[in-house]
């Protein structure tokens, strides 16, 4: 069973999450398997992207989907995975070229220093002149070193976008889609600092204490292996690591698979592509033919079907007005 554990360091400016990702992610393979699977390289990574995508959708407080893409010059030119705010997920990757055994993040992605992460917010109710929120981070360091690890990546974008320090251990395979996330808090008011008769050296101090309770949490976190992330439960993986803390933990949420594809969405993309283009293509084949990426989920369009499809639009716009 998919889970979702949240938890706080009572008395620490901590928090911290953990997400093992079982039948939903075994769901999203599944799903692949007509179209022959991904290379084992490509399901780790796309794995670690779901993982994280649940994660940073539970981060933060937003009633819309968060949208995880890595995008680059390798083999992979696209992969995605898409979180709702009720924790409803896919994913999904473009593979065009060859896969190596063992090929690391920059091997699929980032040959030449093109690849890119980038996280969207979109909005579920937009506001009139509202758009998505996008951030992008390269696959590389201040030194143009590339980085070969996504939980890496992930960290600087949320130091980026949040100014919050912030570990992120990563792992999948065939069976589990799983991750750890340790994050700073803000600190927030100037009691939690200082008080009446308090000094800036006092503050300072009480400052650099609660930078030492982070950094101490993040490296246990940090030893945390691949192997047991992926092969125990959540109870006993926060019991190894933080024995020695004072734990508060929620109640789990479940994480769950669900694609949004529907005949109408596919409907109102055809109709996008205009009149004439929808037309040349039946000539060619005799019917449109759309495949959702995310789920398989087949959708044909013949002759009938595409010209009810630009009927049922002009149906809807209003008459026009006439003089009297």
């Amino acid at each position: 069973m998919s889970e979702l554990h949240k938890f706080l360091f009572d008395g620490l400016p901590v928090r911290g999450m953990l997400v093992r990702l079982t039948g939903s992610w075994q769901e999203i393979l599944k799903r692949r398997q007509a179209a022959g699977g991904y290379p084992v390289e490509v399901m780790h990574l796309l794995g670690e992207m779901t993982a994280a995508g649940a994660l940073m959708q539970s981060n933060i407080k937003f009633n819309g989907s968060l949208t995880l893409q890595i995008f680059g010059d390798g083999p992979v030119k696209l992969a995605v995975a898409e979180v709702q705010p009720d924790l409803s997920l896919r994913a999904t990757a473009t593979v065009t070229g060859s896969v190596d055994a063992g090929s690391s993040l920059s091997q699929l992605v980032n040959v030449n220093n093109q690849g890119r992460c980038a996280i969207t917010l979109d909005p579920k109710d937009k506001l009139p002149g509202q758009q998505s929120y996008q951030g992008v981070v390269p696959l590389f360091g201040d030194r143009r070193e590339k980085i070969e690890n996504l939980g890496e990546v992930l960290e600087h974008y949320m130091l980026q976008s949040e100014q919050l320090d912030t570990k992120l251990i990563l792992a999948a395979d065939g069976q589990v889609a799983a991750g750890l996330l340790i994050q700073r808090l803000p600190v927030k008011g100037q009691g939690n600092l200082e008080g009446r008769g308090r000094t800036d050296r006092d503050a300072n101090e009480d400052q650099i204490g609660l930078n030492e309770d982070y950094n101490r949490i993040a490296i246990l976190a940090a030893t945390l292996k691949r192997e047991e992330l992926l092969g125990l439960d959540a109870d006993t993986i926060l019991r190894r690591l933080f024995w020695e803390e004072q734990v508060t933990r929620f109640e789990p949420v479940k994480p769950s698979f669900s694609c949004s594809c529907s005949r109408d969405r596919v409907g109102n993309m055809l109709r996008s592509l205009g009149t004439a283009e929808i037309e040349s293509i039946i000539e060619e084949r005799g019917k449109v033919a759309v495949g959702c990426e995310f789920c398989g989920a087949q959708y044909d369009f013949d002759p009938v079907d595409a010209a009810q499809i630009f009927l049922s639009q002009s149906s809807q716009q209003p008459p026009t007005p006439t003089v009297q």
